[in-house]
């Protein structure tokens, strides 16, 4: 009698597959297996390493391990800085060939994937899994310490910062230090004097896109911020917390010198001027020596020798330097 799984007709039908290379396949006829493909020693070996949770294949850098092979050989290359996929139009090169995909679509512009919500296009599909979370609301990413989750996995680590209190990204001109690098780029800026955002109104430019939006709505008239006390609306979120406090009576900011506080820091910088005396009046007019606590008070004492009149009166031909000087003039005459 042969002897049972080598292939002999009478072998013993099997229940026992394990995934080894040498195992007897389960429930199959040895007679029938003549006519099956071959699997290769490969293809099993992969198909062994997917169905296991060992990870026998270790980095001695880093102590990363993995289950396959490819996946190690992969890995080394953030140790060994091997970028072995290049582009032939350009100096790119990639550790990886998916990264390499994702740079030439830069070059073609292609954008094969397309959210059906609405229409947005990217060229990647991972980045259009990211953006139907906007529109379904998932929110996959969960804080282990607080209850706060997010869409993304980038989003969750800026946040994780807040409980660490770690800021990765410094400053080399000043020694600000940010959660995140973006935050830092943003802040390059004030000492750059970079203003990329641009408003197509006119000549204004901010060094922040939330800044310019917060501009364009001035020109839309669009004030979309109303208090539900009196119905005072503004453009800006700011600006509504500000007004609240003519309700509610708060004043946050507190003078160190006396008993003095104010609804807006604005007004407590004011009056701190009066404790330094002179010795705060940065704002000095190049044509008569007159110096000022703030650049408005400057703005508006040069008009005395421009003689611009900028707030016009809309029943009459009359004009003043000052808004407050209008307010009278209209009070008075109309």
């Amino acid at each position: 009698m042969a002897e049972a799984g080598h292939g002999s007709p009478t072998a013993v039908p099997q229940n026992c597959y394990d995934g080894s290379p040498t195992e007897v396949l389960c429930d199959k006829d040895a007679s029938t297996m003549k006519d099956l493909p071959k699997a290769s020693k490969t293809s099993l070996v992969s198909q062994q390493e997917a169905n296991t949770t060992e990870k026998p294949y270790m980095c001695g850098e880093c102590g990363y391990s993995t289950a396959k092979k490819s996946d190690l050989s992969r890995h080394m290359r953030t140790h060994t800085g091997q970028k072995p996929f290049k582009y032939d139009l350009c100096d790119y090169s990639a550790a990886l060939k998916k990264s390499l995909d994702q740079h030439l679509a830069k070059h073609t512009g292609e954008k094969p994937y397309m959210c059906g919500e609405c229409g947005y296009r990217t060229a990647q599909k991972s980045h259009l899994s990211q953006h139907m979370r906007i529109h379904t609301g998932e929110k996959p990413y969960k804080c282990d310490q607080c209850d706060y989750s997010a869409a993304q996995k980038i989003t969750l680590n800026d946040h994780l910062r807040q409980h660490t209190g770690d800021k990765p990204y410094m400053c080399g001109e000043c020694g600000y230090r940010a959660t995140r690098k973006s935050h830092l780029f943003e802040h390059m800026r004030t000492h750059t004097g970079e203003k990329p955002f641009k408003c197509h109104h006119c000549d204004y430019s901010a060094a922040r896109k939330s800044t310019l939006d917060k501009h364009l709505r001035q020109h839309a008239g669009e004030k979309r911020y109303m208090c539900g006390e009196c119905g005072y609306r503004a453009t800006q979120k700011s600006h509504l917390s500000t007004h609240m406090r003519t309700h509610t009576g708060e004043k946050p900011f507190k003078c160190h010198h006396c008993d003095y506080s104010a609804a807006r820091k604005f007004n407590l910088d004011q009056h701190l001027a009066k404790h330094t005396g002179s010795n705060c009046r940065p704002y000095m007019c190049g044509e008569c020596g007159y110096r000022a606590t703030q650049k408005s008070h400057l703005f508006e004492h040069m008009r005395t020798h421009t003689g611009e009149k900028p707030y016009k009166c809309d029943q009459c031909d009359y004009s003043a330097a000052q808004k407050s000087t209008l307010a009278k003039h209209c009070k008075t005459h109309h």
